[in-house]
């Protein structure tokens, strides 16, 4: 099934959002593609001006910076014309915020976008270079974890190439959530240095900064001048939240959007005092405490200096988001109270949810609003995705934690949770219902239940998971607004995961199109794939274009089993059969059960050599996984482990004359999967039924879960299903149930 065909709909509805029409943003006559000669000569200025560095001492890595430094300058021109066009019509624009970022290699995707991949080939390769060589020097972003962060990445791609008004927002993380090696079958964290030789895709934005105030206290007074109750935060820690842009280009149009990252920085760097006084640890402690708030993504939450840490993480992010968006604002002219008509705020998930809290704070503390007309602002700004029905995905923090770092924050939304139970009980009378959906309540604040409180809309990412959300998780809450409650089917962007990924078979499927006269070009079917490739059905019989399918699949095949051999040292065979499961280790996404199977096989081809029985007929096959488990989650860190133990078993048996290997790749991300997705013969989607939604382009052994319903309906065909369906047996939601 087409992945854009997933994104379809979570794609119109950002063009409700925007009241946009991307047809009439045709955008800006820029100069035509430059030619290789003219982009050799920006490359060797970047060389010899920006890096300081001459063509006897620049070497690989050098050339690549130059490389992205001439593609950055290209794409600041198209950036800064979007935003002049984005001003000029006075545009609603969207602002995703997410805390993950998983937007892989900016260099080849940048290229690709203007279709000048070629043309910088060429000039490389002039100054004797190879572009593949440059490429493999670009180290992913390491801003995300999962399909959260790679949600986001292909959102912004795809709202790019519709030419939709979208910034997305989130942290620039020092040292992303770990580099995982393994070390005796055992995951292994250490810092994940990406950041160790530059960006040279970002842009640094010294001109943006904000101030984040955390902890202190909140008085309120009464102001005879206004004849009202004020509200101050007092005695607060002020932190600088510093902008980084990444520029997100759209394919096949001129349209450059931008998602801007903040670091933490100190207001006080160094205490000249306390250095006078020999004591020197203490002169850079507030340095060190801020700088800490963006070094890691998701610190280790199993102690309160952890759980502290992700609080100020996701406060920072919101409040500076939010103040650079009012900011941006005023060069509208508008009020402050039409706010909402010129924005829309979309919570990826929980992370984000203090940004209720925090637009409330703005505008009462700082702008002087009433508290009705406030709300009635945010209530009509913020919109909700919720991405699982797991209870530890659905965040709850305790209220001494809220009241001690966030004060003024804490009193907003106790009283935000008054003004809507007794709001709820009116409507509802309801006692069970009330408690139901209470924001406050057994000690800890709801984020969840605050987020569909102050937001004008809630879905899920697949159909089926909307119904859960809607029938079971926020029950009450549907009886109340039943109108706020949708769906948007989420999927992943052609762009990256077919044309970059499998450059071959985009080949193949524009070279078809064409010579049938569907098509004139790539960028029809790339932009229109639900429209264009079922024409390829008509092919579907001809032998020749299946043994080019399968010539193309031997390719990517050889391929992975190089990456596998580089990153794990363990040779396979691409005659094999390669079965995959690569994604977040956790007891719900069941890489047990899978490594159990694994063990199963084993055991079968034991009995069969044991018997004296030839093997020779069976299809060799290679397990392969991937991911990382989160630091304090030791059972997943277990699985990592009993995988590895089993692969040190089965690799080393050579009775079974490799009829079955096993393979763990370490650091799994964008990059790696850009190569393991092309060469899947097998993906193993078997989370816990009704426990996830995803996309898979592959053939999948699958348990019944939200996204396999949308895949069967298009493709209508029938899968390989085991196990049960959720709605048909809840006990897959009790403890210890995976």
């Amino acid at each position: 099934m087409s992945p854009t065909l997933i994104s379809r709909d979570l794609e119109a509805s950002v063009k409700d959002y925007a009241s946009f029409d991307p047809h009439v943003h045709t955008l800006f006559n820029d100069k035509k593609d430059k030619s290789p000669a003219e982009l050799q000569a920006e490359i060797v200025n970047h060389v010899k001006y920006s890096l300081g560095r001459t063509k006897t001492t620049v070497d690989n890595f050098g050339l690549y910076q130059a490389t992205a430094l001439t593609l950055r300058s290209s794409l600041l021109n198209r950036w800064n014309r979007t935003q002049e066009e984005f001003i000029a019509r006075g545009t609603k624009q969207v602002s995703y915020l997410s805390l993950e970022w998983l937007m892989g290699r900016a260099l080849t995707n940048g290229m690709l976008s203007d279709d000048q991949r070629g043309a910088y080939a060429n000039a490389v390769q002039g100054l004797g270079g190879e572009l593949e060589d440059l490429e493999e020097e670009e180290m992913d972003a390491a801003l995300g974890n999962g399909g959260l962060g790679r949600l986001a990445a292909c959102y912004v791609d795809s709202c790019a190439s519709l030419s939709l008004p979208v910034w997305g927002y989130g942290l620039r993380y020092q040292y992303g959530m770990f580099k995982q090696d393994i070390k005796d079958g055992y995951q292994v964290e250490t810092p994940e240095y990406w950041l160790t030789r530059g960006n040279p895709h970002e842009l640094e934005r010294n001109d943006v900064q904000w101030e984040v105030k955390l902890f202190g206290n909140s008085t309120a007074y009464y102001d005879s001048k206004l004849a009202r109750t004020v509200y101050k935060w007092e005695n607060y820690m002020p932190v600088r939240a510093v902008a980084y842009d990444t520029l997100c280009p759209g394919y096949s149009t001129k349209n450059v959007l931008n998602i801007r990252l903040w670091a933490a920085r100190p207001c006080t760097e160094f205490d000249f005092f306390s250095h006078n006084h020999g004591d020197y640890l203490n002169a850079v402690r507030d340095k060190l405490e801020t700088e800490n708030i963006t070094s890691v993504l998701y610190p280790n939450d199993g102690t309160d200096v952890g759980r502290r840490l992700r609080l100020k993480q996701q406060y920072f992010f919101t409040s500076a988001s939010l103040q650079d968006m009012i900011n941006r604002f005023r060069s509208t002219k508008a009020p402050l109270s039409r706010f909402h008509e010129y924005y829309t705020i979309q919570l990826n998930d929980t992370h984000p949810t203090l940004a209720v809290a925090e637009l409330m704070r703005l505008l009462i503390d700082e702008h002087g609003f009433e508290w009705e007309d406030a709300w009635s602002v945010v209530i009509k700004t913020f919109a909700y995705t919720n991405h699982t029905v797991l209870p530890e995905a659905l965040e709850k923090w305790p209220v001494h934690m809220i009241q001690h770092m966030l004060p003024r924050h804490h009193d907003i939304i106790c009283e935000i949770d008054r003004r809507f139970c007794e709001m709820a009980y009116e409507k509802l009378h309801n006692n069970d219902d009330v408690h139901a959906m209470r924001i406050v309540k057994d000690g800890n604040i709801h984020m969840a239940n605050l987020a569909i409180v102050g937001s004008f809309a809630v879905n899920g990412v697949a159909a089926i998971h909307s119904e859960i959300i809607r029938k079971q998780t926020f029950a009450s809450f549907a009886k109340l607004w039943p109108e706020k409650f949708q769906n948007k089917t989420n999927g992943v962007t052609f762009r990256r995961w077919l044309r970059q990924a499998n450059p071959e078979l985009t080949s193949l499927i524009t070279e078809t199109l064409v010579n049938d006269g569907v098509v004139t070009s790539e960028a029809q079917w790339v932009m229109e794939p639900e429209k264009y490739m079922p024409r390829l059905l008509d092919h579907a019989d001809e032998d020749d274009f299946i043994a080019q399918i399968a010539d193309i699949k031997r390719a990517n095949k050889e391929r992975l089993a190089a990456l596998i051999l580089k990153k794990t040292g363990i040779e396979v065979s691409t005659e094999a059969i390669f079965d995959i499961q690569v994604k977040r280790i956790h007891e719900y996404k069941r890489q047990l059960l899978n490594v159990l199977a694994v063990i199963h096989k084993y055991k079968e081809l034991k009995t069969m050599v044991h018997r004296g029985e030839s093997i020779e007929h069976v299809m060799p096959r290679v397990s392969i996984f991937g991911g990382k488990a989160a630091p304090g989650y030791e059972k997943a860190k277990l699985i990592i482990k009993l995988i590895n133990s089993v692969a040190e078993v089965i690799n080393a048996d050579e009775s079974i004359e490799d009829k079955l290997k096993v393979v763990f790749i370490p650091s799994y991300n964008v990059s790696s999967a850009e190569t393991i997705i092309p060469g899947c013969d097998v993906s193993e989607q078997i989370s816990t039924a009704g426990m996830e939604a995803s996309l898979v382009p592959f053939y999948p052994n699958l348990t019944q879960r939200h996204w396999q319903h949308e895949v069967r309906r298009q493709r209508r065909s029938h899968h390989r299903h085991y196990g049960r369906r959720q709605h048909r047996d809840p006990r897959v939601h009790r403890p210890r149930a995976h």
